[in-house]
């Protein structure tokens, strides 16, 4: 059983946990907003130069995933929250917070740092409003995909 107040990390995805990163998934309602951890962890290889991924865990047991895409090696210094779930059963313990305030962090040690960029799709469901409590603002951009631009600004 894993507890709200579980020590949240993140963690290299390695043979030995794949199969459970790779079994976590978000509700139905949520699959429209995020693609599954097996085409995010296909694509992270395919673009080694940008993509930085861990699995979230809550003490033991893993209970998510992120992305982010970082510029930093094309001298745009753009950082990126690509992808970012927490498995249905994991989701309302402050788990995504937690990872949030990991990956802000994480941003921070970056080069040229100024600000972190993510998106969302609009619409029922849609994560925005869990990123405006964390510090994001919604820039009034539109991505080619139809999601909205969100910043956090450091």
């Amino acid at each position: 059983m894993v507890l709200s107040n579980a020590v949240v990390t993140l963690r290299e995805i390695t043979q030995e946990n794949l199969d459970e990163i790779l079994n976590l998934q978000v509700t139905k309602e949520q699959e429209n907003f995020v693609a599954s951890n097996a085409v995010s962890i296909a694509q992270a290889h395919f673009y080694p130069e940008l993509a930085w991924f861990r699995a979230i865990y809550a003490d033991d047991t893993p209970v998510g995933f992120v992305m982010l895409a970082d510029e930093s090696a094309n001298s745009s210094y753009t950082y990126y929250i690509w992808r970012l779930m927490i498995d249905s059963r994991f989701q309302k313990r402050g788990f995504g917070r937690r990872a949030v305030e990991l990956i802000l962090q994480h941003v921070k040690t970056r080069p040229q740092v100024k600000y972190l960029l993510t998106s969302c799709a609009p619409g029922e469901g849609s994560p925005r409003g869990f990123y405006e409590t964390m510090g994001f603002t919604y820039t009034g951009e539109v991505d080619e995909d139809g999601e909205l631009i969100m910043k956090y600004e450091f």
